[in-house]
């Protein structure tokens, strides 16, 4: 069983800084990327950034500048900080790592549960 657990989301002010972990644990054999979506209330999932096991980072055009992904394989571990920080990031975070949890085994993608990050006076 694979499990991503995210931590780090809250309530913070327009213009502040919070910093997203997600950590994978169980039987995994190698992680081939991983990332970050949202989902603000009435919208779709979308992609927020992910980076590759060769460190390729890929950003959304609404948080480039503002938000860097980063990584630490051998933890198994993603990070996001996000710094000036908008209304409208408000939404709830998921980690995403597409991963194989042996040799034999296909890519296969999973999900967090989310985290809620609130932007607001």
């Amino acid at each position: 069983q694979v499990q991503l657990v995210e931590s780090g989301g809250g309530l913070v002010q327009p213009g502040r800084s919070l910093r997203l972990s997600c950590a994978a644990s169980g039987s995994i054999f190698t992680i081939n990327a991983m990332g970050w979506y949202r989902q603000a209330p009435g919208k779709q999932r979308e992609l927020v950034a992910d980076i590759t096991t060769a460190g390729r980072t890929n950003y959304a055009d609404s948080v480039k500048g503002r938000f860097t992904i980063s990584d630490d394989r051998a933890k198994g571990t993603v990070y996001l900080q996000m710094n000036s920080l908008k209304p409208e990031d408000t939404a709830v975070y998921y980690c995403n790592a597409n991963l194989q949890r042996s040799w034999h085994d296909p890519e296969s993608e999973y999900w967090g549960q989310g985290t809620q990050v609130t932007v607001s006076s």
